[in-house]
């Protein structure tokens, strides 16, 4: 596992992959098929893992998370980069700061929540967790309200934020005024694209963030890595032609729930069994499985 501090050119180098993890009948971490993922997004040139919202952090229990530390380093090729998250609640978050203080993760995710929270109170509690682990975490900015490109801007200026994670959904990502006031205050080559492949090109482009993050590119690491290949050296008319290919399954994913969709997406394209969800998640009806099971194979075979 890589243990130096994250560099922007990891970024443009390879995709920051956000997996599921793989659960037994018991709910408890299974180790060999959460393997047998990381497995197969690493054979396709992906060296970066970020374990968060479609992993379902939310809801895990503060005393597995020991095990999911040793699990991640221990399985993680040496050059990986394997980023945890933490929270959303300040107290699980500080909780965690305890487990991870004492391992080489060069960084955690804080997990967002504008539920019974302040600005200030989230940079006070961002600070608090930065001051417990001793080494910059990952800014996520999912919704509007929840911090102000200026707050943010501060994280960074106090060299609290090792990146920033922006994933404010648009109708039109190049109409973003938020991104807009963000690049502004804060260098863009510390601010990846949050949201997979279909904005990721305008926020690199139009906006100059770093790179990009993907639950897609769980299903065929090698088609997301071309993608971002074919972006940074500026040929995005073969940019354009892969990202529609991962569409079909994005569209499920936007129409049922991304995080529900990917985690079955894995077990239907035979990657790997994720097993059930954690609550307070729950599987999608049988009705949808046809249609995710087909645009999972589908895309994992496009070469």
């Amino acid at each position: 596992m890589q243990t130096s501090p994250v560099t922007s050119e990891q970024f443009s180098q390879s995709v920051l992959a956000v997996p599921p993890l793989a659960r037994n009948r018991d709910l408890s971490i299974c180790r060999n098929n959460n393997e047998k993922i990381i497995r197969h997004i690493e054979a396709g040139g992906v060296s970066m893992l970020l374990y968060g919202g479609n992993a379902n952090l939310y809801h895990a229990r503060v005393s597995e998370y020991a095990e999911l530390l040793e699990l991640l380093s221990d399985v993680a090729a040496d050059d990986t980069l394997m980023i945890p998250s933490v929270g959303p609640a300040y107290g699980s978050m500080m909780d965690q700061a305890d487990v991870l203080k004492g391992t080489e993760f060069p960084t955690a995710m804080v997990l967002p929540t504008k539920v019974v929270m302040t600005e200030p109170g989230l940079m006070t509690g961002f600070r608090h967790f930065v001051e417990a682990i001793n080494r910059p975490a990952v800014l996520y900015i999912k919704e509007e309200g929840y911090i102000s490109p200026e707050g943010a801007a501060d994280l960074v200026e106090d060299g609290l934020v090792a990146f920033v994670k922006y994933a404010i959904v648009r109708d039109d990502p190049a109409q973003d005024d938020y991104l807009e006031r963000l690049v502004d205050k804060v260098d863009p080559s510390r601010i990846c694209s949050g949201i997979g492949e279909q904005p990721a090109m305008t926020h690199m482009t139009k906006f100059r963030c770093v790179g990009y993050t993907s639950g897609c590119v769980c299903i065929n690491p090698g088609l997301s890595q071309k993608m971002l290949a074919a972006v940074v050296r500026r040929d995005y008319d073969a940019a354009e032609a892969i990202r529609k290919q991962f569409i079909p399954l994005e569209d499920l994913r936007n129409a049922i729930h991304p995080i529900r969709v990917l985690h079955e997406a894995i077990t239907l394209s035979e990657i790997a069994a994720s097993g059930p969800h954690l609550p307070l998640l729950s599987g999608v009806a049988d009705s949808a499985h046809p249609r995710i099971k087909a645009a999972a194979q589908a895309l994992k075979v496009i070469n």
